[in-house]
């Protein structure tokens, strides 16, 4: 297994064992490859929740660009909802897990099609 693979395996114990939740490996994948090289990086591979600009940058980039929704209040109402989920205590929340989340909440499982 790559480097790539063994960090999608530590997404699906995040999902099961702090979120859970039982992943769609396959969209858990397409998740984490679109991630790009930032999956590599310690301080990009995470979110940090506690940052108000981190999550207006997860709303903007993520929620707004890639699945392509309409700002309103209910895309902070569901990242926040998936920080909840993951453990506002949980000091390292992954990048991949917390966008497949959104895709999941948002039903948007079509744009990683």
């Amino acid at each position: 297994m790559g480097k790539r693979d063994d960090l999608i395996a530590k997404y699906a114990d995040d999902l099961k064992e702090k979120c859970g939740v039982t992943p769609d490996m396959d969209l858990l994948t397409k998740v984490t490859i679109g991630c790009g090289p930032s999956i590599y990086n310690a301080d990009a591979s995470t979110v940090a929740s506690s940052q108000e600009g981190e999550l207006e940058t997860v709303k903007k980039n993520f929620l707004m660009k890639k699945l392509g929704l309409s700002d309103g209040p209910e895309l902070m109402d569901a990242i926040n909802s998936v920080v909840e989920t993951y453990g506002r205590s949980e000091r390292n929340k992954y990048r991949a897990v917390v966008y497949y989340m959104l895709v999941k909440h948002f039903s948007k499982e079509a744009v990683y099609g």
